[in-house]
C-alpha cells in the first residue's frame, strides 16, 4: 500500500495576481482517424475584463497575454489558485475564505479559451466533447456559437458536438463562457451544509474537454456487460453494445473489430461484426464473446480485483474510421432486494454484503488529485471499510478506475437540498421547482453519468434521489436511461424512506440521523439510526483533528474557543445557517462525561477518546447485528472526509492525518472482531466475522480491570466462527454493576494463537440515558450522561517504548514500536504521532493500531507504514496519552 502514497500538500505564497501566458500553438491536436486528445490547458479571465463580443474573442489570434493560464479542468477558483492569485493554505486559515475574496468577482461569467491546431482532411470528421461544466455555458469556435447556455446546461451534461464545418487549417479558437452558478436554480455540485460554499459556487469547466477525429463512421458509448450471476462457472458471456454513427452523406458498409483482454494482456478474445449505415444514421450494434474460466472481481476483503478491457474499432473497407480503446470492466454480480422488514440488502457475487463505509466529499474547488484520492481510498480499506457513498459528487472517471483497482464499492447518486430535489412535494429545500426543460437536462446528465460508470466493477448502486425521491416523470427518465446503457447494478429510489416513484418502489434505506453526537448505547437501540436496516448517512458527528493539524487552519484564539466557548459558532464547521455550526451538543456530552477541560491539550485528549468511542461503536453495532431478527444491512458514516479543513464529520482530517475517529472505526470494522454491547443487561459480547472464507475455532480472552489495576474478571471463551456471521458468545454481568469506571479488554485469537483483534473499552457505572421521544432528525438528546471523570485522576503509568530498525521496501518505510506498561495501573489512551526530523507530521501514515490502552505489565507492538521516495531519511514518533503525559519521542533513521 505504501507505494500508493505520496506527499501532496505544498504551501504557496499569496499574490495579488499574475498574468497568464499566451496560448500555445502546438502540432495538430488530432492527426488521424481514431485519435482523441484532451485539451490540456486554458487561458482564463473574467468577462468583466474582456470585450462582450464573444465572436471576436473566439477568433484565432485574440490577445490573451493578460489572462491566467490554467490546466485542463478546474472551476474558476481552482484556476485562480493554480495561477497563484490565491492559495488555499492562506484561504483555509481561520475565516480568511470569508474575508479575503471579493464575492462580486463571481457575479459575472468567466471565460475559458484555447487555440488548437488542426489540419482538416477530406472525408474526416472532428468532434468536441464536454464532460462537465458547472452549471451552464456558451460554447464558441472560430467566432461561431456552437451551443448556448440553454443547451450546454447541467454540471453533468456532457455533450458531443460535430465541429467539422467550423474548422480551418492551422489555428482554431475554442471559447467557453461559463455563467455564475446558483445552487438553488442550477443543476450543480453543491455542498449543502457540509462546509462554507466556495466563493464561485463551483462555476467553470470542472471536467476535461476532449477533441477527436474520425472517418465518416464514429463510435459512441461502447459498453460491456456480462451474464455472471454470482455462482461458480466455467464461462461467462460478455455482451458489447456500441453506437455507430455515420456522419457522411452516403451509405457505408464496414466492420467492427475488437478484442477483449485481461488487463495484463494475458488473454485476448477477438470480436467482430459487420454493419451497414445509411447517411446520417446511427444504430446500436451488439457483439458477444465467451470468456472461459473467467476471473471474478471481488471487494478487497473477499478476493482479488482482476479487470478486463475492450478495444474496438470501426473500419470502412480497410480504412480505420474510429477506435474506442480501453473500456475497462470487471466480472462480478451485484443484486439487491427488500427483506421482510422492507430494508434493502445487497449481495456481491452471491454473498450477503454488509456495506461499511463513509460519505465522500470532493475538494471544495472540485480539484481532482488522483494520488490523494488513492490515499483516501487506501485509508478506507485500512480501516476495514468496503464502500463509499457519493451524494452528487460523481467526480471524474479516475475515481471509478481507482475504486476498481483497489476493490472498494461505490454507491453513487444525485444530491439533496437544492435544484436537484426541486419537487413540488419537497417542502424541506429551497430549490427552484422543476419545469419541462429541466427533465430534458436531467436526462442528458443521467445519460452521461450512466455511461461513465457503466461496467465499472466497483459500482454497488445508483441512487436517483437523496433525501427525496424523484417524481414519476424524472424517475422514468433516469431508469430508462440507465437501462438503455446496460446498467447492471441496482437502481435505488432514494437514500431515505420519505416516499418513492412507482417504477422503483420503496428504497429500503433510512436517513433518520443522527448527524451530531449520540451516546454509544444509542446504536444498540431499536429506533431511528440504531443498528438495523441500511443507514445511508449517519454518525455521531465526530472527527476532531489533532493539534498539529489545528495549527494549520486555526488561530490561537480560534483554538482557545474550542475548549473555553463550548457553544460558540465556528467557521470551520458547517455553514452559519446550519444546525451544525457549533459543537454545543458534542461539548455538552464531553464536559459531562469526561470532565470540564482544563486546557486545549486536555480538551483534545478527551475529544479523541470520545471520537474513538463514537465511531467504534457505530461499526460494532451494525456488525454485531448483521444476522439479527431485523438485520443491519449497511452503514455509511457521515462523512468519510472533508472538502476543506473541518472540525467534524471525518475519519481523517484534510491533511490526511488519522485520529480518534479513524482508529475507533478501524477497530470497530475489523474483518474478525469481538465487541462489547453498550447498555446490554448482561454485558453481551459478540463475535463478528465479515469474511467469506474464515471459519473455525476462536478464543476470546475477557478481562475486566479496575482503574487501580485490580483484575475483576478474567475468563477465556471458546467459540466457532462462520463467514459473514455475528453471534452472541459471552456475557459479562460484572460490567453492568460497576461502582466506578473500569477497563474491559477483549482479545480474539485463532486456533494457532494469532491475535485477530484486540479491543479495550472504558466503562462507566452510569449509563447514558437517551430521550428517544424528543429526538430530532439530527440528534437524540441524553438526559443522563455516563461518567468517565475518574479517568482524570488515574494514577500515573510508566511507559517504556522502543522502535525497531526501519524496513524500507516498495517505496515506503515501516517501523515497529514496542510499548510496555511498567506500572501496576493501566496506561490509558496512548497516542502515537509520526513526524519528520523537524517535528512536522508525516502523512499519510497507517498504524496497525493507535490510541491504545495497556494493562499493567503488558507489552504491545504496533507498526506504522508511510510512503517515501527517499533512500535515506530520519523521523520520530511522538508518544503521549491519558495518564502517561508526554513521554517524548523515539528517533529513527533509515
Amino acid at each position: 500500500m505504501s507505494s500508493l502514497f505520496s506527499s501532496l500538500l505544498v504551501a504557496a505564497t499569496l499574490v495579488a495576481g499574475v498574468a497568464g501566458t499566451a496560448e500555445s500553438k502546438a502540432a495538430s491536436i488530432v492527426r488521424a482517424a481514431g485519435q482523441s486528445s484532451v485539451i490540456t490547458g486554458w487561458s482564463l479571465q473574467s468577462s468583466a475584463k474582456v470585450s462582450s463580443n464573444m465572436a471576436a474573442v473566439s477568433q484565432p489570434g485574440f490577445d490573451v497575454s493578460s489572462w491566467y493560464r490554467v490546466g485542463s479542468h478546474g472551476t474558476v477558483m481552482a484556476g485562480l489558485l493554480e495561477a497563484d492569485v490565491y492559495n488555499d493554505t492562506t484561504l483555509f486559515f481561520s475565516d480568511n475564505l470569508a474575508t479575503m475574496i471579493d464575492s462580486s468577482l463571481f457575479t459575472v461569467p468567466w471565460l475559458y479559451r484555447e487555440e488548437l491546431t488542426f489540419t482538416p482532411q477530406a472525408g474526416q470528421r472532428y468532434f468536441l466533447e464536454t464532460n462537465g461544466i458547472t452549471s451552464k455555458a456558451d460554447l464558441y469556435i472560430n467566432g461561431q456559437e456552437l451551443a448556448s447556455k440553454n443547451t450546454l446546461v447541467g454540471a453533468y451534461g456532457g455533450l458531443k458536438f460535430d465541429i467539422t464545418k467550423y474548422l480551418k487549417s492551422g489555428s482554431n479558437a475554442i471559447l467557453v463562457r461559463a455563467y455564475p452558478t446558483n445552487y438553488l436554480a442550477d443543476f450543480a455540485l453543491g455542498f449543502v451544509d457540509w462546509n462554507p460554499y466556495p466563493p464561485d459556487n463551483g462555476t467553470g469547466i470542472w471536467r476535461e474537454i476532449t477533441v477527436s477525429q474520425t472517418g465518416s463512421v464514429s463510435l459512441l458509448k461502447p459498453r460491456v456487460s456480462t451474464n455472471y450471476k454470482g455462482q461458480a462457472t466455467s464461462s461467462v458471456t460478455a455482451t458489447i453494445n456500441i453506437v455507430a454513427l455515420n456522419s457522411g452523406s452516403q451509405t457505408v458498409q464496414g466492420t467492427l473489430k475488437g478484442v477483449i483482454k485481461e488487463l495484463d494482456g494475458s488473454l485476448q478474445i477477438p470480436v467482430s461484426a459487420s454493419y451497414n449505415l445509411k447517411a446520417n444514421e446511427n444504430k446500436t450494434i451488439t457483439l458477444t464473446a465467451t470468456i472461459q474460466n473467467p476471473k471474478i472481481w471481488w471487494p478487497k476483503l473477499w478476493g482479488d480485483q482482476p479487470l478486463y478491457t475492450l478495444d474496438i474499432a470501426a473500419y470502412v473497407g480497410s480504412q480505420l474510421s474510429d477506435s474506442a480503446a480501453q473500456r475497462t470492466f470487471g466480472i462480478r454480480s451485484v443484486t439487491s432486494k427488500l427483506n421482510s422488514h422492507k430494508d434493502v440488502a445487497f449481495t456481491v457475487n452471491g454473498h450477503p454484503f454488509l456495506a461499511r463505509g463513509g460519505g465522500y466529499s470532493s475538494d471544495m474547488f472540485l480539484r481532482l488529485d488522483e494520488t490523494r484520492l488513492t490515499q483516501q481510498f487506501t485509508y478506507m480499506l485500512d480501516m476495514g471499510m468496503n464502500s463509499i457513498r457519493l451524494e452528487g459528487k460523481q467526480e471524474h472517471p479516475a475515481l471509478y478506475d481507482i475504486a476498481d483497482r483497489l476493490g472498494i464499492m461505490v454507491l453513487a447518486g444525485w444530491e439533496c437540498c437544492d435544484k436537484w430535489e426541486g419537487w413540488t412535494y419537497n417542502d424541506d429545500a429551497d430549490g427552484v421547482k422543476w419545469v419541462d426543460v429541466d427533465y430534458i437536462t436531467a436526462g442528458k446528465q443521467m445519460n452521461h453519468e450512466a455511461y461513465m460508470m457503466q461496467g465499472h466493477a466497483s459500482m454497488l448502486a445508483f441512487l436517483v434521489g437523496s433525501d427525496y425521491w424523484p417524481d414519476e416523470r424524472a424517475s422514468t427518465i433516469y431508469v430508462d436511461t440507465l437501462n438503455e446503457l446496460n446498467w447492471d447494478v441496482p437502481i435505488i429510489a432514494s437514500a431515505g424512506m420519505l416516499g418513492y416513484p412507482k417504477n422503483l418502489g420503496w428504497s429500503g434505506m433510512k436517513m433518520d440521523g443522527p448527524y451530531d453526537w449520540v451516546s454509544p448505547n444509542y446504536w444498540y437501540g431499536d429506533q431511528l439510526g440504531a443498528a438495523f436496516g441500511f443507514g445511508s448517512e449517519l454518525g455521531a458527528g465526530v472527527g476532531t483533528p489533532e493539534l498539529s493539524s489545528l495549527k494549520k487552519f486555526l488561530t490561537t484564539s480560534d483554538m482557545k474557543d474550542l475548549w473555553t466557548a463550548p457553544n460558540k459558532g465556528l467557521y470551520h464547521m458547517s455553514t452559519d445557517v446550519s444546525q451544525f455550526y457549533d459543537r454545543s451538543i458534542y461539548n455538552q456530552a464531553l464536559y459531562a462525561r469526561y470532565g470540564k477541560p482544563t486546557s486545549l491539550d486536555d480538551y483534545l485528549l478527551k475529544a479523541q477518546a470520545m471520537d474513538y468511542e463514537a465511531t467504534r461503536v457505530e461499526y460494532e453495532a451494525y456488525s454485531a447485528r448483521q444476522n439479527a431478527a431485523r438485520p443491519a444491512t449497511g452503514v455509511i458514516y457521515w462523512m468519510m472526509n472533508n472538502a476543506w479543513p473541518s472540525l467534524h464529520w471525518n475519519f481523517f482530517d484534510f491533511y490526511l492525518k488519522g485520529a480518534g475517529s479513524y482508529y475507533g472505526a478501524k477497530v470497530g470494522a475489523r474483518p474478525e472482531h469481538v465487541a462489547f454491547e453498550y447498555g446490554s443487561k448482561n454485558g453481551s459480547v459478540w463475535l463478528i466475522n465479515h469474511t467469506i472464507d474464515k471459519k473455525g475455532a476462536r478464543s476470546i480472552n475477557i478481562e475486566l480491570l479496575s482503574t487501580d489495576g485490580t483484575i475483576m474478571v478474567s475468563n477465556t471463551v471458546q467459540a466457532t466462527t462462520k463467514p459473514t456471521t455475528s453471534q452472541l458468545v459471552a456475557s459479562i454481568p460484572e460490567a453492568t454493576s460497576l461502582k466506578d469506571v473500569a477497563f474491559l479488554r477483549l482479545v480474539l485469537t485463532d486456533a494457532s494463537g494469532s491475535t485477530l483483534s484486540r479491543n479495550v473499552y472504558w466503562i462507566s457505572p452510569i449509563l447514558d440515558v437517551n430521550d428517544w421521544n424528543n429526538s430530532t432528525w439530527y440528534n437524540t438528546p441524553v438526559t443522563k450522561f455516563a461518567d468517565y471523570t475518574a479517568l482524570q485522576s488515574l494514577k500515573a503509568a510508566k511507559l517504556s517504548a522502543s522502535a525497531a530498525v526501519p524496513v524500507v521496501q516498495a517505496g515506503g518505510v515501516t517501523v515497529n514500536v514496542e510499548l510496555e506498561n511498567q506500572a501496576t495501573v493501566p496506561a490509558y489512551f496512548i497516542r502515537l504521532e509520526l513526524q519528520d526530523a523537524s517535528g512536522a507530521d508525516i502523512t499519510p501514515a497507517m498504524w496497525t493500531d493507535n490510541y491504545v490502552t495497556l494493562w499493567p505489565g503488558e507489552k504491545l507492538t504496533v507498526g506504522v507504514n508511510w510512503p517515501t521516495s527517499d533512500a535515506h531519511g530520519a523521523g520520530k514518533i511522538q508518544i503521549s496519552g491519558g495518564n502517561i503525559g508526554t513521554v517524548g519521542s523515539l528517533a529513527f533513521k533509515w
